[in-house]
């Protein structure tokens, strides 16, 4: 059964987050106020969008492909395509090890109980009915699961509204409705952030590739943009309505502002605490699931081009999960989890995503490797100039001091990376070109390093015509680009 995603994506929207939003996004409110709330629900939201109009361009260029690094593979060569699975493999161990460390951290807020079990329990019940059924069950759960957290949100939301008692006074006093510094600075920080990171998602990617149609895939888009947007804007005006009902920062004061959500619920009436537990266990199963069965089917595909059994893929991510439980006890910072993922995202999409461009044919692997590690090496350098020294340098690549500090650091840390790596990406490009000139003219044969490739895909295909499955083996594309 092919997903089609005007009916699918609305019940999908929870994938696209997980237990972690209860954390991230009222604390960004107690921060950045109003302002930071919207900007931060849109950076998460339009992203989907960028997905419905890169698809069918993937897709033309490369029809046997299901996920990006195929597309890669195909363009750019086996080294790239082998870089960027190592960058989505990582970035999903980063994701797993995040919603993991928020469940447990929302359970020992709720309850007070250890988190443990129920990460445990978690892990177990996601890896049976995911090695059981794959991507289809987890589309089936996922509908499921969508329904429920639209439900509960609705009665979360309502209860908040009547039993929430806000004081005008800390409304004028919180200055949470006035712009900021941080306010104007995520504008630009979150955008990219969010956008380039979800290039690593090999979730996002499955399940746009398996829409039947572009039509399709810009219907359910379009929707869950907006399921997205309004549940995300909900959770984070839980933020402004705890600071502005008292219950943040609380008597004795708390200078987490991540908690602030948990605080409003001691106001109110003890029931909620189950819908909302209920909730977060709903978000948190959907976001793991999907996340589990991405990484299956990056391994299979990237790694092994899908010639090793699936089991056997399967039973390494179960061992995977071990170390993956370990760390997630021992986060200090979900938030920091997703910026160190974020920044090397920021570095490595921009020179990636040059080569869709028909008149950067004569981009290549080398480029975006070089251009990649280049634009973390930048963030290194930025940090060193504008701290003084080399270890804060080295600290600003996993930006210890986090995104809301009261200066310019995590806003040069997103422009030196994307920056960067079309800087050394140009350079890499001029110095192949450089030592190819020299070879031809030693060798005595003509250069043609800016001559045109074959065409990579055929795009007169039909993509509409096009029957894909969703599943663990992804297709494999037929041809393979090249690194110099």
């Amino acid at each position: 059964m092919h997903a089609n995603l005007s009916r699918l994506f609305p019940l999908l929207a929870p994938t696209a987050m997980g237990s972690g939003i209860l954390f991230s996004y009222p604390q960004l409110a107690t921060i950045a106020g109003l302002q930071g709330v919207i900007v931060y629900a849109l950076a998460s939201a339009l992203p989907l969008l960028v997905f419905a109009a890169l698809v069918p361009v993937i897709r033309s260029k490369c029809p046997e492909g299901f996920v990006l690094t195929e597309w890669t593979r195909q363009r750019y060569g086996v080294a790239t395509a082998l870089y960027l699975g190592a960058l989505t493999l990582l970035t999903l161990f980063l994701y797993m090890v995040a919603e993991l460390s928020a469940i447990g951290q929302v359970v020992t807020a709720l309850t007070g109980l250890d988190g443990l079990p129920v990460i445990i329990v978690e892990c177990i019940i996601t890896t049976i009915y995911t090695s059981l059924g794959g991507f289809k069950i987890s589309f089936i759960t996922d509908n499921v699961q969508g329904a429920m957290v639209c439900g509960l949100i609705i009665i979360a939301t309502i209860t908040i509204g009547v039993k929430a008692e806000i004081d005008p006074e800390l409304i004028r006093s919180s200055g949470y409705l006035e712009p900021s510094l941080l306010g104007w600075q995520l504008i630009y920080i979150l955008p990219v952030a969010i956008i380039t990171n979800d290039f690593f998602l090999a979730n996002f990617w499955l399940r746009a590739f398996a829409s039947k149609t572009d039509k399709d895939l810009w219907i359910g888009m379009s929707m869950a943009t907006v399921a997205i947007l309004v549940i995300l804007t909900l959770v984070g005006v839980t933020g402004l309505v705890a600071a502005w009902s008292g219950a943040y920062p609380g008597d004795p004061p708390v200078d987490d502002g991540s908690v602030a959500f948990f605080l409003l619920l001691e106001s109110l009436p003890s029931w909620t605490v189950g819908i909302v537990l209920v909730l977060v266990v709903t978000l948190s199963t959907a976001a793991f699931d999907s996340l589990q069965s991405a990484m299956v089917s990056s391994v299979s595909n990237d790694l092994f081009r899908n010639k090793l059994n699936i089991w056997w893929i399967r039973g390494g991510v179960v061992v995977i999960i071990v170390p993956v439980v370990i760390l997630a006890l021992k986060a200090p910072s979900i938030l920091q989890i997703y910026l160190i993922t974020d920044l090397l995202s920021a570095a490595t999409i921009p020179v990636l995503i040059l080569g869709l461009s028909e008149r950067f044919y004569f981009w290549r692997g080398f480029e975006v490797v070089v251009g990649g590690l280049g634009g973390i090496f930048t963030v290194f350098l930025f940090g060193t100039v504008y701290y003084g020294n080399a270890q804060a340098g080295g600290e600003l690549i996993l930006l210890q001091n986090g995104l809301y500090g009261n200066d310019w650091s995590a806003f040069g840390a997103f422009v030196a990376a994307p920056v960067g790596g079309i800087l050394w990406g140009t350079g890499a490009l001029l110095l192949r070109l450089a030592c190819q000139w020299i070879l031809a003219k030693k060798s005595g044969r003509r250069f043609d390093s800016l001559d045109r490739p074959p065409v990579y895909g055929s795009e007169s295909q039909s993509v509409a015509s096009q029957e894909p499955v969703a599943r663990d083996d992804v297709a494999l594309s037929k041809s393979t680009g090249q690194f110099f």
